[in-house]
C-alpha cells in the first residue's frame, strides 16, 4: 500500500470516528487538497502531515479537522417542492392557532435551508392573513458554516434562478454593497425578523443521542446529508431523529435518500415527503 493511500485511509478513519461520515473511494484529490488546507487552518508548525494527524488523534485541532473535511453544498429553496408542501399543507394547519409549530433543520450548512423555511413561514402568514408562531432549530457540525449562517450575508445576482417566483428577495434581505460594479452581483443580508425565528447550534448527527425532547418537532428537514453516511449509520440517524418527531409530523428527505427501516412507520405523501404515523417503540 502506498504512503499516500495509507495517509488518505487514515484521514477517512479519523473523520469517521469523529463524525460518522464515510468518504467515498474517489475522494483522493479532495483529501489531498484539504490536508493542505488543514495545515494552513491549524497553523501547524510541529512537523509533517502525519504528525498533524497524530495530534488530531490525541484530541487536538478537532474542530479544525471537522470544519476542513465536511462538505457544505446548498442554496436557497433547494428542492423547492418541499417548501411548497410546507407552505400549502403544513403551515395552514397552524395558522391562527394557539399551538406553535416547531421545526428542525439538520446539517443546516451556511444557512440557506433554514432561512428558506423561515421565508416560507412568512409567505404563509401573508397569504393566509393569519398569525403562525414558528421556531426553527438549525444544527451543523461545522462551526465555520454556523457562524456564516448566523451572520446571514450572501452573494446574490438579480439574474439568479435560486428563488422561486413566489419569493421576492427584497422582502427578506437588506441590500448591503455592490460586489462588483461591472456585474449584477451584490451582497444581501437577512432581515432580523427571519433571524429571530432561527436558533443555530453545533450538533453532530453521529452522536449517540440528541439534545431534544421526545416528539419535540412538528417538521424535520434532513435532506442531502444522509448520503455522506453508510446505510447502517443512515438508519441509526433516522431512528434517532424519528423519536423527536411528533405523530402526524412531517419528515423531508433529500431526493436520493429513503426512510429505510422507518418505511412501516410513515405515510409517503409526495416526493420524499413522509408523515409519521406511529412510534418505533
Amino acid at each position: 500500500m502506498s504512503n499516500t493511500l495509507q495517509l488518505h485511509n487514515r484521514v477517512k478513519k479519523i473523520l469517521y470516528s469523529l463524525t460518522g461520515i464515510t468518504l467515498a473511494e474517489n475522494k483522493d484529490i479532495m483529501i489531498a487538497n484539504r490536508l493542505h488546507k488543514l495545515k494552513r487552518n491549524t497553523k501547524f508548525t510541529g512537523g509533517d502531515i502525519e504528525e498533524l494527524l497524530d495530534s488530531v488523534e490525541k484530541g487536538n485541532y478537532i474542530t479544525e479537522f471537522i470544519n476542513t473535511f465536511t462538505t457544505n453544498k446548498t442554496h436557497f429553496f433547494r428542492e423547492c417542492f418541499h417548501f411548497e408542501d410546507l407552505r400549502d399543507r403544513v403551515l395552514p394547519m397552524f395558522a391562527n392557532s394557539a399551538k406553535p409549530i416547531k421545526m428542525y433543520c439538520s446539517a443546516s450548512s451556511t444557512g440557506e435551508e433554514p432561512y428558506s423555511m423561515a421565508m416560507t413561514v412568512m409567505e404563509a402568514k401573508e397569504s393566509l392573513q393569519k398569525n403562525i408562531s414558528a421556531t426553527i432549530v438549525a444544527t451543523d457540525i461545522d462551526t465555520n458554516v454556523l457562524q456564516y449562517a448566523a451572520n446571514g450575508v450572501y452573494r446574490y445576482s438579480k439574474s439568479s434562478k435560486e428563488f422561486p417566483e413566489w419569493i421576492q428577495p427584497p422582502k427578506y434581505f437588506k441590500r448591503r454593497v455592490e460586489k462588483n460594479l461591472a456585474s449584477e452581483e451584490i451582497l444581501i443580508k437577512v432581515k432580523d425578523d427571519l433571524k429571530r425565528m432561527i436558533t443555530f447550534k453545533v450538533m453532530n448527527l453521529n452522536d449517540g443521542s440528541y439534545p431534544f425532547q421526545k416528539e419535540e418537532f412538528d417538521v424535520i428537514f434532513c435532506r442531502n446529508v444522509l448520503i455522506y453516511f453508510s446505510v447502517e449509520d443512515q438508519n441509526k440517524i433516522l431512528k434517532k431523529l424519528f423519536t423527536h418527531l411528533k405523530i402526524g409530523g412531517t419528515l423531508y428527505l433529500g431526493h436520493s435518500e429513503n426512510p429505510h427501516d422507518l418505511i412501516n412507520y410513515v405515510q409517503r405523501i409526495g416526493q420524499n415527503i413522509f408523515i409519521k404515523t406511529k412510534d418505533l417503540f
